[in-house]
């Protein structure tokens, strides 16, 4: 998996294309990208595609949340995309939905707060 095929940018949002296997490996590296691009300050949403993903563990829940608080913080958004049944369950069962925005719609064009 290359980074450069799983983060997108575009203006201030950053768009993640998370891989078919969420688990500890995977999300630890996400993670390590996703926040190097957050340090630069110029995120102000951040949007995981979920389309190709078929499982995903509670380290894939751990991710999410930790970069919903590091954006939180500074007054962006996290959202999830494309989110199949399976992922979904988990994300439902895990509160996560409370946070952040679980949608089947692309998100590029959503107005701003």
């Amino acid at each position: 998996m290359s980074m450069e095929d799983v983060l997108k940018k575009r203006g201030n949002c950053l768009m993640v294309y998370v891989p078919q296997e969420l688990d500890h490996h995977f999300a630890s590296q996400i993670t390590d990208e996703v926040d190097k691009e957050l340090k630069k300050g110029n995120v102000r949403q951040l949007v995981f595609d979920f389309s190709g993903t078929t499982f995903m563990d509670s380290s894939g829940i751990g991710m999410l949340m930790g970069r919903y608080r590091l954006l939180h913080y500074s007054g962006g958004r996290v959202s999830a995309i494309h989110v199949n049944d399976r992922v979904n369950r988990i994300m439902r069962l895990s509160g996560i939905y409370k946070y952040i925005e679980i949608s089947q719609e692309a998100v590029w064009h959503q107005k701003r707060r």
